[in-house]
């Protein structure tokens, strides 16, 4: 059979939408870059003036590691950093807990207390680089260690930057690191909201993640749609604890993916805009910040195959074409061993190189919205635009994403999809090249990242120190007031700050909350 012969006779995205032979003119999106709807970007110049933020997610084993990582990545070009935790600091768990047993330092780096945080950070001025943290129900825990940190530091708290996720939803919804109940949930997010209008000004409070949608099976309409439906919850939230949507709106980022269909994903990004920027101003925004959508993107995880890994190398470089292409405001590539193992030095490197090609030698970013005015990009954008309202409007109609989601619309579409693209893939009717075409007899790999168990007897040992040395009454006397703060509407990102800076631990922090809120079961 020849490889036309191998071809699908109907050819269409991942979302199911048709491919026609070809396209003609119509629908247009003539509009400059910039300005309300911000289809071609939000700024209008875009990477003429300077180029996305290159931010490698790491954080790996103990802070000491993984501040080793940052400083090479520092050394190396990257301009912002991202950090990862690993499970029980995003749970909310300490590593000498039974619950944390194997998993320190796993799947990111362990944070008991604001004595790793300041070890994660150590030789690193927070005034002068951005600092993106994946964090949801601990968030507000994690943020205030942060601004302690930069506080010992002697920052000014108006001039640090970065991002949170912070982005509940999704985790119900998609990815599972969840404690405590929507509505408890919803209220530690507006309070950051709050909190950092006021005291940090420049960091951006959420990031609405689509990522762990797309990851968790959906498809690229299902991902913007979810995405942008969650969104306009934290909206509608802010603005019932009566915050000003001009206000905190320009605070609200975005988290997508990248996956391999190239012009699917451009059409996605360029469609984003211009729904986000419809929804906030249907909302009350008039202030044109506060109806940009801002984007940070990450290549997709669960493209990467364990066999033929190298293959990855070219994965993540359409990955990202179609991030810039689509203008992202800052991107992570992955490295082409994360199906095995942690990123080796070798892959993160090499994906990080990956940006500063595109970036510097490809010539993409030499003018704003390359595709505009392509046929084929204009009409798909149209059409995923259309297909996602479709969804958002059923959403709405079930009372909203927290109530979708209470109603298990959200995951049932995302598993129906996830079902249907792993079937495709049994059947031969998706192709994934190594895996079920083009196979080859190969060694596993040598040089693999792998972390040893012996990290959680060393945070352990940290743990006892640190409860030998802090003053044990002024850390229960901040836990009552958490605890009495928490059972009133105050708001808790000044307790929780002063709760960090007497030493008390993150999973101390949380089982107060705990105790008030109660913790959600699916």
């Amino acid at each position: 059979m020849g490889m036309e012969e191998q071809r699908k006779v109907r050819f269409e995205t991942d979302s199911g939408i048709e491919i026609k032979q070809i396209y003609t003119k119509q629908g247009f999106s003539e509009e400059e870059a910039g300005v309300y709807p911000f289809t071609r970007g939000v700024q209008q110049t875009m990477y003429r003036s300077k180029l996305w933020t290159m931010r490698q997610y790491a954080g790996f084993s103990t802070a000491e590691e993984s501040n080793r990582r940052y400083h090479y990545l520092l050394k190396n070009g990257t301009t912002g950093l991202s950090v990862a935790f690993d499970l029980p600091t995003q749970i909310g768990y300490d590593s000498d807990h039974e619950m944390s047993d194997g998993e320190v330092g796993k799947a990111g780096v362990a944070i008991d207390s604001l004595m790793d945080m300041e070890v994660l950070f150590e030789g690193i001025n927070l005034e002068q680089v951005t600092t993106s943290m994946t964090i949801n129900s601990t968030a507000s825990i994690l943020l205030a260690m942060y601004i302690a940190v930069a506080r010992r530091q002697g920052a000014d708290l108006k001039k640090i930057s970065g991002t949170i996720q912070n982005d509940i939803l999704k985790e119900y919804a998609a990815r599972g690191t969840y404690i405590y109940p929507p509505k408890p949930s919803m209220r530690l997010i507006t309070d950051i909201f709050e909190y950092c209008s006021k005291e940090v000004p420049k960091w951006n409070t959420i990031s609405v993640s689509g990522y762990h949608i797309r990851e968790a099976g959906s498809t690229a309409v299902q991902e913007l749609a979810f995405t942008l439906a969650n969104g306009k919850a934290y909206l509608k939230a802010a603005i019932e604890k009566g915050l000003d949507i001009n206000v905190f709106g320009k605070r609200v980022s975005f988290f997508f993916n990248a996956h391999n269909n190239l012009f699917e994903e451009v059409a996605k990004f360029r469609a984003a805009r211009r729904m986000w920027a419809q929804i906030t101003k249907d909302l009350g925004a008039t202030d044109s910040r506060a109806q940009m959508l801002r984007f940070h993107t990450q290549t997709g995880g669960s493209t990467l195959t364990a066999q033929q890994p190298h293959n990855n190398i070219v994965r993540v470089t359409v990955q990202a074409l179609a991030a810039v292409l689509g203008g992202t405001q800052s991107l992570h590539t992955n490295g082409f061993d994360e199906a095995i193992s942690l990123p080796t030095e070798e892959a993160a490197r090499i994906a990080l190189r990956t940006q500063q090609i595109l970036g510097f030698e490809s010539g993409i970013a030499d003018t704003v919205d390359p595709l505009a005015g392509s046929y084929f990009v204009e009409t798909l954008t149209n059409e995923v635009e259309a297909k996602a309202w479709e969804y958002i409007r059923r959403i709405d109609a079930m009372g909203g994403s927290v109530s979708a989601i209470e109603q298990g619309f959200l995951q049932q579409e995302i598993a129906i999809s996830a079902y249907d693209y792993q079937n495709g893939i049994q059947k031969d009717e998706k192709i994934i090249v190594g895996v079920n075409k083009f196979k080859t007899d190969e060694k596993p790999p040598i040089n693999v990242g792998m972390i040893a168990d012996s990290v959680r007897k060393q945070q352990i040992e940290k743990l006892n120190s640190l409860k030998a040395a802090r003053d044990p009454f002024k850390v229960k006397t901040v836990l009552a007031k958490l605890e009495t703060d928490a059972q009133s509407t105050a708001n808790l990102m000044p307790v929780i700050l002063e709760a960090c800076e007497s030493y008390a631990t993150l999973g101390e922090i949380a089982d107060v909350m705990r105790r008030v809120f109660g913790e959600f079961k699916s």
